[in-house]
């Protein structure tokens, strides 16, 4: 994780951190720039395990009665002194004034030094130029959350089992360690056990619990038909949201 304070210190596997970044200010710019829209990775979410690279897409829209010409570096910051610098963004118009200019950055949580203070809410400062010398640069131009990656188990006993008898649903939700690089049990928190028929394609919630300080959760219902039954997380801005894969049960 790159450290705002010591930045130019650093190096390791996210190369790009090299390239140059605007001095930071206040928002700024000259004529009619504007910034109109950033997306990250699609849905403003980036979930991150304990190991592997993840790659960090960040687009943002801009307009100008000139056109765009380009972008400098996108700067990500977020809690715990996180800092993460893009490459060098490219440009693609949609029209004659409005252009989206996408750039990533590449995390491996075993070389990154991420901290668990890490997770939660970031923001994408950006600096765009117009064709005619105009610009705009802006802090928190948008918003992302930077989550820990979750998983969660879950079991249906017994099985088979006779239609109007009770089953016994266990499950453990455990969320990523930054520190430590493995998964542990994250506790307290709302989930959901779900329903699936066979024949159907959609889960439907049958009641909402909440895991133990381990992040273990216990509960029964009773069987009717034959189908799977999961437990969910919906996720929160430092961990991220979680479905079991379903376990099924056959009714007889």
């Amino acid at each position: 994780m790159r450290i705002r304070a010591s930045v130019a210190v650093i190096t390791g596997a996210l190369t790009l951190s090299a390239v140059a970044v605007p001095a930071a200010q206040a928002d700024g710019g000259t004529g009619d720039t504007k910034i109109t829209k950033v997306v990250v990775d699609g849905d403003n979410k980036v979930a991150i395990g304990t190991s592997g690279l993840t790659t960090i897409k960040v687009s943002v829209t801009a307009t100008d009665k000139s056109g765009i010409k380009g972008a400098d570096a996108f700067s990500l910051t977020g809690p715990g002194y996180g800092f993460e610098l893009t490459g060098k963004p490219a440009c693609t118009a949609a029209n004659a004034t409005t252009s989206t200019c996408t750039a990533s950055v590449r995390i491996d949580p075993r070389t990154d030094y991420l901290s668990n203070s890490n997770a939660g809410t970031w923001y994408v400062d950006a600096w765009i130029d117009a064709k005619d010398g105009d610009f705009v640069w802006k802090e928190k131009a948008g918003s992302f959350w930077f989550q820990r990656a979750t998983k969660f188990t879950v079991n249906a006993t017994p099985e088979p089992v006779s239609k109007g008898k009770t089953i016994t649903v266990t499950g453990a939700l455990t969320r990523a360690n930054w520190e430590t690089l493995k998964f542990g049990g994250y506790g307290s928190q709302s989930v959901q056990l779900q329903f699936r028929k066979k024949s159907s394609s959609t889960y439907t919630t049958l009641k909402t619990l909440k895991a133990d300080s381990k992040g273990n959760i216990k509960t029964t219902t009773k069987a009717t038909v034959d189908g799977y039954y999961r437990f969910s997380f919906a996720g929160n801005s430092t961990s991220a949201a979680v479905s079991a894969t379903g376990d099924y049960v056959d009714v007889r």
